[in-house]
């Protein structure tokens, strides 16, 4: 979707001016072409629809104040389809004809793992949208990721349970690769967090009803809480099964459910739900002081304005990672493709959505623990729940 300069906002203006691109005199040089492989359409849709109109947006901001060190962004979006063999053909297409600079993208967990050898042949400068900490665990020379790792998300649930003296859970887990990475990497973290994983159950991404894994669950006797590890409509499917049988242990989502249509999807059934998501949900709801409130209250107007839907952490994966481009090309004065990947891997203390940033040679995410923050679903909407209580 091709966004007309005459809707570029002074949000986005002032947008632009707190990130050093104001506008220039002079006549932009050659555009610089920066790919996406996205999975628009198909189960992850609800993911890849947000990254997609974000970096619409924010490529045509950029470009109405000036550009990037005087150059334009031509963004060139492809859409897999959520299937990861048509995310390398594109990540090909993109090297090989495009030229691009840079690639965003990577929607899920398995078309992101699809695209890589391709970057890292080609050593494209590669910022990954998906969770899966095996995206970055071996560090890979070319492979950057904007969202918090599954491990975290584990980690950060397992803190909320202690807190309320939890320690005997299901997993509940999708059979995509998230779903299993997250899983992986709950059972890895359990005994170091004191936390017993006493019964598991799987679901397939397609499918429809899950009653017979949640009767299943609901007979194992001793459980304390319920951990769903998934994106898509599986983990919607889940809460609805579980409440329709009524459970009534606490249950918790990951990361890849922060977005308002898994509330649409579960409907009613989302009530209580625990979930650890970027601030982005609760925007307004964070203190004055903190550090990110500005650059989360600035994205969440500006989407708002432009679009008419609920911003989602989806949406937010994709800013920061245009963002963390457009700051390592000004840092090292071009897109040069080498060039960019040391400033990238060069990033210290940049504020996006997700988190503050500060990369290394031995972390290409840049985050930690303390970026993530604990949600409850109250009435349909983001609640933040005290890190000091239950």
């Amino acid at each position: 979707m091709r966004v007309s300069r005459r809707f570029v906002s002074a949000a986005f203006a002032s947008a632009a001016v707190a990130l050093g691109l104001t506008a220039v005199a002079a006549p932009a040089r050659a555009d610089v072409k920066i790919g996406a492989v996205l999975s628009t359409t198909g189960l992850a849709e609800y993911l890849g629809a947000p990254e997609k109109r974000t970096l619409e947006l924010w490529v045509e901001a950029i470009n109405a104040a000036g550009g990037v060190n005087g150059e334009k962004l031509n963004l060139i979006v492809h859409d897999d389809g959520g299937d990861p063999e048509t995310a390398r053909k594109l990540t090909e297409r993109l090297v090989r004809d495009d030229k691009v600079a840079a690639i965003i993208g990577g929607t899920t967990t398995a078309t992101t793992l699809a695209m890589i050898p391709v970057v890292e042949a080609a050593q494209v400068p590669f910022v990954s949208l998906a969770g899966a900490v095996q995206i970055v665990e071996p560090v890979r020379k070319w492979v950057f990721k904007t969202p918090h790792t599954d491990r975290m998300a584990c980690e950060k649930i397992f803190a909320d349970l202690k807190r309320r003296k939890l320690t005997t859970i299901a997993i509940v887990s999708g059979t995509d690769a998230f779903g299993r990475s997250m899983r992986e990497q709950c059972v890895k973290a359990a005994p170091g967090a004191g936390i017993t994983v006493a019964h598991e159950e799987i679901y397939g991404p397609a499918d429809t009803d899950v009653s017979a894994q949640m009767a299943a669950l609901k007979r194992k006797p001793g459980l304390q809480a319920v951990v769903v590890a998934g994106h898509g409509q599986g983990p919607a499917i889940v809460t609805r099964n579980y409440a329709q049988l009524g459970i009534k242990l606490p249950l918790y989502q990951s990361h890849g459910v922060a977005s308002k249509s898994f509330i649409e999807l579960a409907g009613p059934a989302a009530e209580g739900v625990r979930l650890p998501a970027a601030p982005l949900l609760v925007a307004d709801k964070l203190a004055d002081g903190d550090p990110q409130k500005a650059v989360l209250q600035d994205y969440a107007r500006t989407w708002q304005q432009k679009t008419g839907q609920p911003v989602s952490a989806f949406g937010g994966h994709a800013y920061d990672g245009l963002m963390l481009v457009v700051d390592a090309a000004k840092r090292a004065g071009g897109f040069d493709p080498a060039k960019l990947r040391d400033a990238l891997e060069a990033t210290r203390g940049h504020v996006g959505t997700g988190g503050i940033v500060t990369m290394s040679p031995t972390d290409h995410t840049g985050l930690d623990l303390s970026a993530l923050r604990m949600l409850e679903i109250r009435k349909g909407d983001w609640v933040l729940v005290s890190e000091q209580g239950s």
